[in-house]
C-alpha cells in the first residue's frame, strides 16, 4: 500500500489537502493495523508531559465534563480556563505576585524584619520597647490573643513572663542610666534645672527632676533626671534635701547654674537651703545670684487672674450669650443659621470659658467678636435672648481682647514645647511691663481698673527674673546691650539705676566665668593662653625689663589697653532685627572668636525660665500611675518614664537595637 509523505498534497479524487498531523496520524493507524516486520521497533506510549512550572504548587487543577481544564489559586479561589497547554502559565504567575490573601514574606522575615535568624534578646528588647513607648502593662505579654499572635509567628517561640519583662526594663533602666551619667560628666558648660511636686491618683507625692543644657554641637538638650517617689511633708527642708541627694546621685551638684520652680512658699525656703549647703563647696557661680529662677508662665497667670477679678458687665453678658446659644440644640441651630446669613465661618465656633483660667475669657471673647453680626442677628430672631451686648460693649470687649492678647501670646510662648532658648522672653515681657504702665492712664475706666490691679503683683516679681531675661537678650547679636537701653529708657528714663546695674551683673558675671576657665585651662581673660614660655621669644631679665618699657609706651600714646572679649562682642554690628537667625548656630561659629563670651551663652541661653518641663513630665506619669496600675511601684514608674525620656524623648522612636 503506498503511503504519501507529502504535506499539503492533493489525492487524485481532487479532496482538500491534509495537514501534517492528519497524515502522520494516519501513518501512525496504518503502521498499527499492517503486521509487525522483524526489523520494525515497538511504537513509544503516548506519556503526559511532567508540569515543570513553580505555579503548580500554588493552584488546583479541576476538569469539567467537557474535559476542560480549570485552576483554582489555592489562596484566594480566583478560577482560571486551561484549555490546552499553548496557553501558558504567565496569567497564573503574575496573579500571584498580587494575590491579596498571599503573604510574600516569609515567618522569619515578618519576625526578624528579614534577617535569616531569629533573636530571643531581640524580641525581648522590642516587647520591653513597646511596653515603655505605648503604657502597656506588665501582663501585657501573658494577654491571650497576644500569646497566640506569638505563636502563630514562630511556634517554639520562647515566650516571658512580666516577671522577666519587669526586670528587663530596670535592667535597661539601669544600663541607661550608667550611659546618662557618663553624658552629663561630658557636657562643656552647665546644667539648668526645673523641678516640681505631684500627687497621683492615689495621693501619693512624687517629684521630678529635669535637666536643659546645650551640647557639643551647640543643641538644646532636655532630659528627665527622676521621678521620684516624694513623702509628705512637702517643706522646704525636706524638698531641700531630696533635691541635694538627687543632684549627688548623678554627681552634678557642681555643674548647675540654675533651677527654676514654681512660686510656691516652701520653694523659697529650699532653695535658701540648697543654695547655703552648693555654696559651701563652691558649686556655683557669682554665689548663686541667678541660681532661683522664678516660673514666669505662673507669674503671668497670677499677674491677669488679678485683673479679671471684676468682670465688667460686658464680658459677663458674652458669657451668658454663649451658654444660651449652646444650651439647647434647637437655638445652636438657629445661630448656625444666622452664621450662615451673616456669610461667617460655622467651623470656628463658640467658646465657654472657666472661671478659674483667664485664658479661655480670652478665648471666649476672641471667638464672640468674630461672631458679633450673628449674635446681632440673632437677637432679631430669637425674642427670647436678651443677653446680646450692646454696640458700645461691643467696643469694650473689643479693647479688653486687645489688652488680653498680648499676655496670652506670652503665655503660650512661656509654654511652648519645643522649650526655646532664653533670649526670646524679655521682649514680650517688658512690652507687658510697657503696656500696664501705658493703661494706668487709660480713659476707659475698666482697662485702668484692671492695669492698675495687675502692676502691683507683676512688679513684684520683675526684679526676681528681669535680670536673668535681661541678660540672655545680650547674647542675641540682633539686640545686644543696646536693646535693654532702648527699653529700660522708656521704662526708667536715660541713665537709670536700673540698666547699670544689669550692666554691672553683666560684666561681674563675665569675669566670674573668666576666672573659673582661666583656672581651669590658664589662659588670660582675653583668650590667650599663658603657658610659660609659649609667646615669648626670649625670657632673660634684661630682654622683660624691655619689654616692661615698651608696654609703658602706651600710657604715653593714650592708647587703651586691651578690650575683653565682651566689649569686643558689644561694639561689633549689630545684625537685622528682622533677621531669621538661629542663635545656637551663631554662638557655634562664634565660640573661637569669643570663648568666654560663648561659655556665658551656652550657660544662659539654656536657662528654662517656666517649669513646663517638669509638668510634661506629670502628664506621661499620670498616664502611667493610670487607675489600673496605680498600685505600680514608685521605682518601676521612675524606670518606664525616664526610659522612655533617654531612648525616644521627643523626636519619636528611635530603637537604639536596629
Amino acid at each position: 500500500m503506498p503511503i504519501n509523505f507529502g504535506v499539503g498534497s492533493t489525492s487524485s479524487r481532487g479532496e482538500s489537502p491534509t495537514s501534517a498531523s492528519e497524515t502522520i496520524g494516519d501513518l501512525a493507524i496504518e503502521v498499527a493495523e499492517s503486521p509487525n516486520p522483524s526489523n520494525a521497533k515497538p511504537p513509544k506510549p503516548n506519556l503526559k508531559r511532567k508540569q515543570r512550572s513553580d505555579v503548580w504548587n500554588h493552584y488546583r487543577v479541576e476538569y469539567d465534563g467537557a474535559g476542560l481544564k480549570t485552576c483554582h489559586c489555592m489562596y484566594c479561589g480566583h478560577k482560571y480556563h486551561k484549555v490546552s497547554s499553548k496557553s501558558g502559565t504567565g496569567n497564573m504567575l503574575r496573579h500571584l505576585d498580587n494575590c491579596p490573601r498571599k503573604s510574600t514574606k516569609d515567618v522569619s522575615e515578618i519576625i526578624t524584619g528579614g534577617k535569616s535568624k531569629f533573636d530571643s534578646e531581640q524580641f525581648r528588647a522590642m516587647l520591653c520597647s513597646a511596653i515603655v513607648v505605648h503604657d502597656l502593662p506588665f501582663r501585657f505579654v501573658e494577654y491571650e490573643r497576644i500569646v497566640a499572635c506569638f505563636e502563630y509567628l514562630k511556634s517554639d517561640i520562647k515566650l516571658v513572663t512580666r516577671n522577666t519583662v519587669k526586670a528587663d526594663i530596670l535592667k535597661m533602666y539601669e544600663r541607661e542610666k550608667i550611659r546618662m551619667k557618663s553624658k552629663l560628666s561630658k557636657i562643656p558648660g552647665r546644667l539648668s534645672l526645673t523641678s516640681d511636686c505631684w500627687s497621683s491618683i492615689t495621693s501619693d507625692g512624687y517629684i521630678s527632676l529635669t535637666c536643659h543644657f546645650i551640647d557639643e554641637e551647640w543643641v538644646l538638650q532636655k532630659f528627665v533626671l527622676n521621678f521620684s517617689l516624694m513623702p509628705s511633708p512637702h517643706t522646704g527642708a525636706a524638698l531641700s534635701n531630696k533635691l541635694f541627694s538627687m543632684l549627688c546621685d548623678w554627681g552634678i551638684e557642681n555643674k548647675v547654674f540654675s533651677l527654676t520652680l514654681d512660686n510656691a512658699s516652701a520653694n523659697d525656703l529650699s532653695v535658701e537651703l540648697l543654695l547655703t549647703q552648693m555654696n559651701m563647696n563652691n558649686s556655683l557661680l557669682s554665689n548663686g545670684e541667678f541660681f532661683h529662677i522664678r516660673c514666669c508662665a505662673h507669674i503671668v497667670n497670677l499677674v491677669v487672674q488679678d485683673g479679671l477679678k471684676d468682670i465688667e458687665q460686658s464680658v459677663v453678658k458674652v458669657r451668658d450669650s454663649v451658654k444660651y446659644v449652646r444650651g439647647s440644640q434647637t437655638r445652636k441651630q438657629n445661630f448656625l443659621e444666622c452664621v450662615s446669613k451673616v456669610g461667617l465661618d460655622r467651623k470656628r465656633g463658640l467658646r465657654q470659658d472657666v472661671t478659674t483660667r483667664w485664658n479661655s475669657t480670652f478665648l471666649m471673647l476672641d471667638n464672640a467678636l468674630y461672631y458679633k453680626k450673628a449674635f446681632m442677628h440673632f437677637q432679631l430672631c430669637d425674642s427670647n435672648y436678651k443677653s446680646c451686648p450692646s454696640l458700645e460693649e461691643w467696643v469694650k470687649i473689643e479693647k479688653i481682647r486687645g489688652f488680653l492678647s498680648l499676655f496670652y501670646d506670652v503665655s503660650n510662648l512661656f509654654s511652648g514645647s519645643n522649650y526655646p532658648t532664653s533670649n526670646l522672653y524679655f521682649r514680650p515681657v517688658v512690652m507687658c511691663y510697657s503696656s500696664l504702665r501705658q493703661h494706668q492712664n487709660s480713659s476707659d475706666p475698666y482697662l485702668k481698673k484692671m492695669a492698675e490691679l495687675m502692676l502691683p503683683k507683676f512688679e513684684k516679681y520683675w526684679s526676681d527674673f528681669s535680670m536673668v531675661l535681661t541678660i540672655a537678650v545680650v547674647f542675641d547679636p540682633r539686640y545686644k546691650l543696646q536693646f535693654v537701653d532702648f527699653f529700660y529708657k522708656k521704662l526708667y528714663g536715660p541713665n537709670s539705676r536700673q540698666f547699670s546695674l544689669v550692666k554691672e551683673k553683666l560684666f561681674a558675671l563675665f569675669e566670674d566665668y573668666c576666672k573659673f576657665y582661666n583656672d581651669k585651662f590658664d589662659i588670660d581673660k582675653n583668650g590667650n593662653s599663658t603657658a610659660s614660655g609659649q609667646n615669648c621669644d626670649f625670657t632673660n631679665a634684661d630682654s622683660m625689663a624691655v619689654v616692661e618699657e615698651f608696654n609703658s609706651l602706651d600710657v604715653e600714646f593714650g592708647l587703651s589697653q586691651q578690650k575683653s572679649q565682651l566689649e569686643l562682642y558689644m561694639e561689633e554690628k549689630r545684625m537685622d532685627v528682622k533677621s531669621n537667625l538661629d542663635i545656637l548656630n551663631y554662638w557655634k561659629g562664634s565660640q573661637f572668636k569669643y570663648p568666654h563670651v560663648a561659655c556665658m551663652a551656652r550657660d544662659i541661653l539654656s536657662i528654662p525660665i517656666t517649669t513646663v518641663a517638669s509638668e510634661s513630665v506629670f502628664s506621661v506619669g499620670g498616664r502611667v500611675l493610670d487607675q489600673y496600675r496605680s498600685s505600680l511601684k514608685p521605682s518601676n514608674a521612675e524606670a518606664i518614664i525616664c526610659t522612655r525620656d533617654w531612648l525616644f524623648g521627643k523626636k519619636g522612636i528611635n530603637f537604639l537595637f536596629s
